[in-house]
């Protein structure tokens, strides 16, 4: 039987219970497999005992002109935080019960809180999200259609976030709780199952993080495992506006601009709680780089008429791979379906 520890990312404490947040040094966990891959991605997953299942199904590849899109809002709840969320309630499901917790609580922009919404009342357990009161009515009701109880909170995202710290029940954050991040190895394990050939070059939006992380855990097991003889170069995309990871790995400060708000509604996170081992990422694997509302735009106009409807925080992986350009063989992630997005 394999196992996995959630370890300090900061100080190498092991967890000893539930806690997202080291109490040694308040720094969060991260889990790294320490076996080898296995093509039953359910065995790549031992801290789970039963997978949650919403009908998910793997997410397909459309190979355009020059590039290809993995269309990863082919999802139940139609974003790739699904990966994520099944992950992480399915863990909840066997070790909350028995503490006598029944209520989780998240902190979401829109598509984790529907994600979460959806597979935490699937799980049996009591849900509460927590959104920034702007948050667009479309994604509100798609979250309360599974049941959970929608708390909207005025302020900025970390405001959210820190009322939903404080509220009564676990704190069921897709940021911190390492099994969140975890679960999305599995987009690197499609990635590679899918493909005759590895990309050379994977884009990605970046906002808080896991993502980012998820999907370069899941291609560095892939390398250690012997099954790709490298990490492709990934490249994490963020807007203009907002863009601190871009300003960390340029090493300039980033400027925010509060009154000013992108139209990739999604990518909102700035002061991300995960971006030293997101800097770690990007220096080792790749690059970041920012893109234009009017190229976002653009690129998600360009996609509906290849009958792609993603919505604008997704397009934003388009726009910078045209900025780019280069012969390297791309593949673009799309992450949230269009119909999420006016």
């Amino acid at each position: 039987m394999f196992n996995m520890k959630a370890i300090c990312y900061s100080c190498g404490r092991s967890r000893s219970g539930i806690e997202n947040i080291c109490p040694n040094c308040g720094s969060f966990f991260t889990l790294k497999p320490d076996f080898k891959f296995r093509t039953n991605f359910k065995e790549n997953y031992p801290y789970v005992s039963d997978f949650i299942c919403l009908g998910e199904v793997e997410t397909p590849i459309l190979n355009l002109d020059g590039f290809s899109l993995k269309l990863d809002y082919f999802s139940p709840t139609f974003s790739y935080k699904d990966r994520g969320s099944r992950a992480l309630v399915s863990y909840l499901k066997d070790v909350l019960p028995e503490r006598g917790i029944t209520k989780i609580n998240e902190d979401s922009s829109g598509n984790a809180g529907s994600s979460m919404a959806a597979y935490g009342r699937k799980a049996g357990f009591d849900v509460n999200i927590f959104v920034p009161s702007k948050t667009m009515q479309s994604k509100v009701n798609q979250i309360k259609s599974y049941g959970a109880n929608i708390v909207m909170v005025n302020g900025t995202r970390e405001d959210v976030q820190k009322t939903a710290e404080k509220a009564n029940g676990f704190y069921a954050s897709h940021v911190l709780n390492p099994e969140f991040r975890d679960g999305i190895r599995t987009l690197a394990y499609e990635i590679f199952m899918q493909s005759e050939h590895m990309p050379e070059r994977i884009f990605v939006p970046v906002s808080a993080g896991t993502l980012l992380l998820g999907l370069v855990s899941g291609l560095e097991h892939l390398m250690e495992s012997g099954e790709i003889k490298e990490v492709p170069e990934i490249v994490a995309v963020q807007t203009e506006l907002v863009s601190p990871l871009y300003s960390e790995v340029q090493k300039v400060p980033f400027i925010d601009q509060p009154d000013k708000a992108s139209i990739a509604d999604a990518l909102v996170s700035k002061s991300p709680l995960l971006i030293k081992p997101m800097v770690e990422a990007v220096e080792k694997y790749g690059k970041c780089v920012t893109v234009s509302d009017p190229e976002i735009i653009k690129a998600r106009n360009d996609l509906a008429l290849s009958g792609v409807y993603a919505e604008y925080s997704s397009a934003t992986v388009l726009a910078a791979y045209r900025n780019l350009k280069g012969n390297k063989k791309s593949l673009l992630v799309l992450t949230g379906n269009g119909l999420k997005t006016p």
